[in-house]
């Protein structure tokens, strides 16, 4: 993950469900593909509308597809 303290798990989720491409997800949230990229990156960090988006896309919570620090530190949560 780049500089960003928001991450995601958009790459894995993707794939969990029927790998689903970063276009066919863009084009669900209504985004491009880039900012897909951009956000599996870890060099973008979404606006609460977007993120709200994408995790409805994944029928999700927000907490289930992002997560603020570094995931394997439970204290940053």
């Amino acid at each position: 993950m780049g500089n960003n303290l928001v991450g995601n798990h958009i790459r894995r989720l993707r794939f969990e469900h029927n790998e689903m491409t970063q276009q066919q997800l863009a084009d669900k949230a209504g985004v491009t593909r880039q900012t897909i990229v951009a956000l599996e990156k870890g060099n973008y960090s979404p606006s609460l509308e977007l993120a709200f988006r994408i995790a409805l896309v994944f029928d999700l919570t927000i907490e289930e597809v992002f997560f603020y620090g570094d995931p394997s530190d439970r204290s940053a949560r």
